[in-house]
């Protein structure tokens, strides 16, 4: 019957054909929810700079939106955000950190090649950071890349005896994100790969998650 058919059923269409399932609905409050959060994240970073009280309001909302939780980037802001105000008081340092955590949530790293402000974000990477070597691995990539188009990358792997796939699969040792992507990253067209990416990482899979400049060093400046 196919995906839509197997996740939805029949005859659960409400009067506009919209699908009346509750895991549909729910999806769609969790988006609306981190849409929110990245909208609250970059109006905290407006000024560049942050105060306690516009941390704790983040931790408030987030709080109060729990179902956000599991999903990028609230899963990695929370924890790191309730710890520093976990003794009701946020010190220089863990400032420091939250500033940089909250900047690379909504892209705030800087692009290698060019010079431009890079839109995408740099918290699904893996850290540590592996080693990569082309030869009998299988790479994905997503994003926009300032080293050459995605058919040229995919192209400086197979010619150094690596394979090269559209598609996340657990098959695949390597997601690369190309430096030029967007900043909710979440939501749009490649952004589901990451997602998928970093489902599998979570599930212990080998499966490494890397930007364009350490790839490009890796791969193509070795």
């Amino acid at each position: 019957m196919g995906w839509f058919s197997e996740t939805f059923g029949r005859g659960t269409l409400d009067q506009h054909g919209q699908p009346l399932n509750r895991l549909y609905r729910a999806h769609a409050v969790e988006a609306r929810q981190i849409d929110e959060l990245i909208g609250l994240v970059k109006g905290v970073l407006a000024d560049g700079a942050i105060c306690q009280g516009e941390v704790e309001f983040l931790l408030g909302w987030m709080n109060a939106n729990r179902n956000a939780l599991n999903q990028w980037p609230a899963k990695v802001l929370y924890p790191r955000i309730a710890t520093a105000l976990q003794d009701g008081y946020m010190d220089e340092r863990e400032e420091q950190e939250i500033m940089e955590l909250l900047l690379a949530a909504v892209g705030g790293n800087v692009a290698p090649f060019n010079g431009d402000a890079s839109d995408s974000t740099t918290l699904p990477f893996s850290d540590p950071l592996p080693q990569v070597a082309a030869s009998g691995r299988t790479f994905c990539f997503t994003g926009k890349f300032n080293s050459g188009t995605r058919d040229w990358c995919c192209t400086q792997v197979i010619d150094r005896g690596g394979f090269a796939t559209n598609s996340i699969t657990k098959k695949v040792n390597f997601l690369v994100i190309g430096e030029v992507g967007s900043r909710d990253w979440l939501h749009s067209t490649y952004g589901t790969k990451i997602q998928k990416a970093i489902d599998y990482r979570d599930q212990g899979t080998s499966l490494h998650i890397i930007g364009e400049q350490y790839w490009y060093e890796q791969v193509i400046g070795a």
